[in-house]
């Protein structure tokens, strides 16, 4: 398709360039400062593209990558930026963006850049909204839930030495680690996101963050969310905060994720929207992400005309039992067969081809051929079903195939990356009754 992430600018402070997008229209005005290694990659994998749409589909978002990760310049060990010179390039976005004032998501790291924002500039903020993030990660007598110097630095050490390996889905997203095609978008996050040795540097900002002085300062209005099992940053450090901020409100959600563009999103997403518009115009909750397969029986009314009703409906029966039988082999579970072909979901691309090519492979010693198509992409939970734009795009890329084939989005054939899973480009494609273009691939093998 060729919409895609939104276009990455530049700002430039003191000779470091900070990448900055913007996607949506306000009011209102938000600036998301999500953790370092975060940023423009997060437009660019599917986890996160749902959750950054729909934000911006009720404000104008501006993201940006904190210095040291994705676009923007790097830093090394030995100049790390202080707080207040982060806090400075947070300015400098809003500058460059036309924001003269602005609400502030901060999550993980990305919170205490927020909060210090806030102490200092209350003019230029309408509203903070702080997200699994802490005041500080060290603990005291005060502050029991923190982790003792040697954690962090073990923590730290952990955290590099796997750098790129996508081990860090495991306490960042724990309820789809186990997912092999989410862990390999995860891989690639991390290598797009930051070199090793600048995780190493920016692992070292995180441990060393402390605001907690400034918190009875914060003046304007806060919400501060949680998940309540977040195995990276306990739910205590979210309560310290609202706490410890005047007037502050505290919502805890059910979630053992601690990244927020997946998991149990919709409850974020409803009460950030609420917080700044005033109200909840849509139900996050009833959406999620999902691969979608077509079947569709090739000359289906020229064969019934062929051998006759009766022989048809026999063959029909047929083809449904042998359909039925690979969809439970790889997981697939059946949505709708409206006439002779097939909708059904997977949970993840590579098992959805898989799928596909057994089924050519069962129902050709019947004399059938079929066409087969497979999209990944957002989709609306109605009762036993599924709907929305992605799967209208599934239904047109099917009627793309070649007899024989499996016919897929590049959406697709980028989450299979790795897999094994060879691909013959089949060019850019209009599909009917959908935006923009469209570049297809057809899947040449598929190992078992």
């Amino acid at each position: 398709m060729t919409t895609g992430p939104p276009p990455t600018r530049f700002t430039k402070r003191n000779d470091v360039h900070i990448a900055y997008q913007e996607a949506g229209l306000g009011p209102p005005d938000l600036v998301a400062v999500l953790g370092t290694l975060s940023g423009s990659v997060a437009w660019e994998e599917l986890p996160s593209i749902p959750f950054l749409s729909r934000l911006s589909s009720f404000c104008r978002l501006v993201t940006f990558d904190q210095r040291g990760s994705g676009r923007s310049d790097p830093v090394v060990g030995s100049e790390l930026p202080t707080l207040e010179e982060r806090v400075d390039d947070l300015r400098s976005v809003l500058d460059a963006a036309g924001l003269e004032r602005a609400a502030l998501l901060g999550t993980h790291d990305g919170g205490a850049v927020s909060l210090m924002f806030a102490a200092m500039y209350p003019d230029r903020v309408t509203a903070l909204v702080l997200v699994n993030t802490w005041a500080t990660l060290k603990q005291t007598a005060d502050y029991p839930w923190g982790h003792p110097p040697e954690v962090l630095e073990a923590g730290s050490r952990l955290h590099w030495e796997t750098w790129g390996t996508g081990a860090s889905i495991d306490y960042f997203a724990p309820s789809i680690a186990g997912n092999p095609e989410v862990k390999e978008i995860w891989v690639r996050h991390e290598q797009a996101s930051a070199s090793p040795g600048q995780a190493i540097a920016v692992s070292r900002l995180v441990t060393d963050l402390d605001v907690r002085a400034i918190l009875p300062v914060i003046s304007v209005p806060t919400l501060v969310l949680h998940a309540n099992e977040d195995i990276l940053v306990p739910v205590e450090h979210g309560r310290y905060l609202a706490d410890h901020i005047a007037a502050a409100r505290f919502v805890e959600y059910a979630s053992r994720d601690h990244l927020i563009t997946i998991g149990e999103a919709g409850a974020v997403l409803g009460e950030v929207e609420e917080f700044l518009t005033g109200a909840r115009r849509r139900s996050f909750s009833q959406r999620m992400l999902a691969t979608v397969l077509f079947t569709d029986i090739v000359d289906s009314t020229g064969r019934a005309a062929e051998i006759g009703d009766d022989s048809w409906r026999d063959l029909l029966a047929r083809h449904h039992a042998a359909v039925r039988s690979q969809l439970g082999r790889f997981g697939g579970r059946e949505l709708n067969t409206a006439g002779d072909g097939f909708l059904a979901s997977f949970d993840g691309p590579g098992r959805a081809i898989q799928c596909g090519t057994a089924i050519h492979g069962t129902v050709e010693p019947l004399g059938i051929r079929l066409r087969i198509g497979v999209h990944t992409g957002e989709c609306e939970v109605l009762d036993d079903t599924i709907a929305g734009m992605a799967v209208h795009i599934g239904a047109r890329v099917t009627a793309h195939s070649a007899p024989g084939e499996i016919l897929v989005s590049s959406t697709v054939k980028d989450l299979v990356v790795g897999s094994g899973i060879a691909f013959s480009d089949r060019g850019v494609q209009t599909l009917k009754g959908v935006p923009g273009t469209w570049h297809l691939f057809a899947v040449q093998s598929c190992p078992h």
